[in-house]
């Protein structure tokens, strides 16, 4: 027990920054109370002892304001950062080094007793009021996005954001480490600029068939402007 603490500790010095020291992550690391917590429901658990497990992990939520089912399956060096308003589902399988940010939901879609929760593989980084819902797969290696709704599985070392989320980049070899959750693309913002791209240049083409339409008019007939039956060729804005 003593070894995993230790890893423990280690594992919050890794994946937060602003740790200064070991007392400080083990009296005012939240996170770090509610995996130690849920070891011990999860063992109870098990073992078929359902309400005392519950009871564990109630005490745990009302001291950390962390909701880990009895029932989840934790890897190692599992870290939750800041930790306020996480839950965790029954069926929920987490795989090792993975990091959960505040406000973050793996949840269920189904009210029967089956596996109704997320899975996710090593190295996943989910961004902070992001919600994981249904049995989907999250691949190793692979970021969520701050409050992306996750409905579908994605393959390993994916970027996953948007409302419904949605893998907007995929990468062999990127560090998933490499938080940096403001420089993740914008699967919206991408749209709106090529709807701006083709607004400019349909406009241009409306300016043409205008000056073509005055010549054809100045020279006494509309004669001159047969290139006017030619259709516009239809673009579609996801391409």
């Amino acid at each position: 027990m003593i070894k995993r603490i230790r890893e423990d500790v280690r594992t919050a010095f890794s994946k937060d920054p602003a740790a200064k020291g070991t007392l400080e992550v083990l009296t005012c690391y939240p996170g770090l109370h509610a995996i130690w917590c849920h070891r011990l429901a999860h063992r109870l658990w098990n073992r078929g002892f359902a309400t005392t497990a519950r009871f564990v992990s109630h005490v745990s939520r009302w001291l950390t304001g962390i909701e880990i089912h009895p029932g989840a399956t934790i890897g190692r060096r599992f870290f939750i950062d800041h930790g306020s308003g996480v839950v965790i589902g029954e069926t929920t399988e987490i795989g090792d080094d993975v990091l959960l940010y505040h406000g973050c939901t793996l949840g269920g879609t189904s009210l029967e007793a089956t596996k109704r929760h997320p899975t996710l593989g090593d190295n996943v980084v989910v961004g902070a009021g992001a919600a994981l819902l249904g049995p989907i797969e999250i691949g190793g290696n692979s970021k969520i996005g701050a409050n992306s709704v996750v409905l579908e599985s994605h393959a390993p070392n994916s970027t996953i954001v948007g409302i419904p989320a949605k893998a907007v980049h995929r990468s062999e070899d990127e560090p998933v480490m490499q938080l940096e959750h403001g420089d993740l693309p914008d699967p919206v913002f991408a749209d709106i600029e090529r709807l701006f791209d083709r607004y400019d240049e349909l406009h241009c083409q409306q300016d043409e068939l205008a000056s073509l339409l005055e010549h054809a008019v100045a020279n006494g007939g509309l004669d001159g402007a047969h290139d006017l039956e030619e259709p516009l060729p239809a673009e579609n804005v996801d391409d």
